[in-house]
């Protein structure tokens, strides 16, 4: 399979690009600036130069079998790369999954009360728009993974993925790693399980 990662030289996009890299995948890495991508060694990676906020130079995805979003909000971007990223791969004739925030937008309050008022401080304004990228690539047909609180650490071998109506509350904060929630939206890029649905990582 040949699969886009928008995003690739990211904490998330970077496991992304490793692991479907293992798993025999041919990948496209698709980041703003190319020379920040980490190849592993032996390895090849199509490298384009795609830049959001420049939807004339973002490079065709006519040749992918679907992309796999990991782009965040960075302190240089300002507003708008979130709902402009999710636009340019809503037009493009591939399916997507998509990686949001839990907390956001449709799964407000699903996370619990404690998580609800961390992400409040944490993301703020950004809420907003997590929510507006989201409903554009669910308008498209994408999976839209709302991921939890992230942290470093292996793949978890009990990783999973239940449909946002199916959530139980958790008292506590959830948290999960960054290898398991790329594992897992590799696993529905392979299978495409959940297209059109938002679903939460866990594990």
């Amino acid at each position: 399979m040949r699969i886009a990662i928008l995003g690739a030289s990211g904490r998330v996009g970077g496991l992304l690009t490793t692991q479907a890299l293992e798993r025999g995948h041919e990948v496209v890495a698709l980041v703003r600036t190319p020379d920040r991508v980490t190849v592993p060694p032996r390895q090849r990676v199509d490298v384009r130069q795609a830049d959001v906020f420049s939807p004339r130079t973002f490079p065709g995805l006519d040749d992918v079998d679907v992309a796999v979003s990991a782009i965040g909000i960075g302190k240089k971007d300002g507003p708008g790369a979130l709902v402009a990223g999710a636009g340019l791969l809503a037009a493009a004739p591939v399916r997507t999954v998509w990686l949001g925030a839990l907390g956001s937008g449709v799964s407000t309050g699903a996370g619990g009360r404690i998580y609800q008022a961390v992400m409040r401080m944490a993301v703020g304004r950004e809420l907003a728009e997590k929510a507006e990228a989201d409903r554009i690539a669910l308008d498209a047909g994408a999976t839209v993974f709302h991921a939890p609180d992230l942290t470093d650490g292996p793949v978890s071998p009990g990783r999973r993925v239940v449909p946002l109506a199916e959530l139980r509350r958790p008292l506590l904060p959830p948290r999960m790693s960054r290898a398991s929630v790329a594992a897992l939206m590799l696993d529905e890029a392979e299978s495409a399980g959940h297209a059109g649905e938002v679903v939460v990582p866990l594990g």
